[in-house]
């Protein structure tokens, strides 16, 4: 399944902060955290995030899905809030809407 994370306003804002080789690093750091207290397996291919900044877009590939997906994303959301707050240096909300493709 194809996940879709489309940043919002103040979340492209943060991403300005990064470079796409960061910003990857970032989501996969926290996806393999939250992939031990969840049962599926998430990839960030490269080959489809070359400019995340500029596409305002992170594209996951899940599979294996034994969770609720939503709750899973929702957690990632909150999660990668707190490295993009701390180069932003103000307040953040939603980072990024989820939109899953089957």
């Amino acid at each position: 399944m194809r996940v879709n994370m489309k940043f919002t306003s103040k979340g492209k804002a943060a991403i300005e902060n990064f470079n796409n080789e960061e910003l990857l690093e970032i989501f996969a750091r926290y996806i393999k955290t939250l992939t031990k207290k969840y049962d599926i397996e998430v990839d960030v291919p490269l080959e489809v995030n070359q400019n995340i900044v500029g596409d305002g877009t992170i594209i996951a590939m899940a599979q294996n899905v034994k969770c609720d997906i939503e709750t899973f994303f929702k957690e990632l959301g909150r999660d990668i809030k707190v490295p993009l707050k701390k180069r932003l240096g103000g307040k953040l909300d939603n980072v990024f809407k989820t939109e899953f493709i089957e």
